[in-house]
């Protein structure tokens, strides 16, 4: 049985045309006075808000400006502090830009007789999902103002971070970064940072010991290293005050230790401790003072004779 084959329908839908009625509603809402004074209104209305939450950003940086500006000037004044002034004067300004766009956004869109509040509340779920996916994040950057805004350390400062020690390269609002003395870098998220020992802030104490020979006078060398403490602070400007010489710290079976203090700048130490040693070795060389070192005592037996007791059974 043959079968008839179907022609496709080649028929084609009329397009949906504006009818008259359909224009006249157009041209009557585009010639209708109050719909342009509307918009016009509206135009106004969003032109205002744009320029009023600019002027406040201005206003609003100028004085956060001037407000460290005057920090800065005053009279008391801390290492990396103008770097941590300028750190948080633009986080500031940052912060309060923000603030009042996003209100001049929320302003604007209810010019436009938009529902704010569903997209109020879906940015909330959306910060509230962001804020538990990157917790870690926050906290960094909360704990990193903190560490800014309370100048727990600075920039160049010497100091010990759980178990890393060095100077700092860079303080973020997110990182700091720590270069040890051979040329590591550490570089910690700020929400790790649980231990800070700054060795900066205050003054440093250079401790030496030095040692001394049993046959040695202690009375007299006392005398000579306090004689000789005299003259430190006109030779190392980095000394606060006159070296102290402690007395004597321990007694082994070779040697003698006395201990001499002496405080210095921040982090100074170490250059005066080394130098102190050098001069006072110096010193007591001339003086004819002996330090102590190893020495070895060797007893040199002559054979014994066939005849002697100590070789009769």
């Amino acid at each position: 049985m043959a079968v008839t084959p179907q022609t496709p329908d080649t028929t084609e839908t009329p397009e949906k045309e504006m009818t008259p009625p359909d224009l006249e509603e157009v041209q009557e809402t585009l010639l209708n006075q109050e719909t342009w004074i509307n918009l016009g209104q509206l135009a106004l209305e969003v032109i205002a808000i744009v320029l009023v939450a600019w002027l406040l950003v201005r206003i609003a940086k100028a004085l956060i400006r001037r407000t460290f500006t005057v920090r800065v000037k005053g009279p008391f004044k801390t290492k990396g502090h103008g770097r941590r002034q300028q750190t948080l004067q633009k986080l500031l300004e940052n912060i309060v830009a923000y603030v009042i766009w996003f209100m001049a956004i929320v302003a604007v869109l209810s010019a436009f007789n938009i529902n704010i509040t569903g997209i109020i509340a879906g940015a909330g779920v959306l910060g509230l999902a962001v804020g538990f996916g990157a917790q870690n994040l926050v906290r960094d950057i909360i704990t990193g103002f903190f560490i800014i805004f309370e100048d727990q350390f600075s920039v160049g400062d010497y100091v010990r971070i759980n178990q890393a020690e060095g100077t700092v390269e860079e303080i973020g609002l997110r990182t700091t970064k720590v270069k040890a003395w051979t040329g590591e870098l550490f570089i910690f998220p700020n929400g790790n940072v649980t231990e800070v020992v700054n060795f900066s802030i205050h003054n440093s104490i250079a401790v030496v010991d030095v040692n001394i020979s049993y046959e040695s006078d202690i009375a007299n060398v006392e005398e000579l290293i306090r004689e000789f403490l005299e003259t430190l602070q006109e030779r190392y400007e980095q000394i606060i005050s006159p070296p102290d010489l402690l007395g004597v710290q321990t007694m082994t079976t070779t040697e003698i230790v006395v201990r001499i203090t002496a405080e210095t700048l921040p982090m100074q130490h170490f250059a005066v401790a080394r130098g102190i040693r050098r001069d006072l070795k110096e010193f007591l060389d001339k003086r004819g003072v002996e330090i102590p070192y190893p020495r070895m005592v060797m007893v040199q037996r002559s054979p014994a004779e066939p005849d002697s007791p100590n070789m009769k059974k």
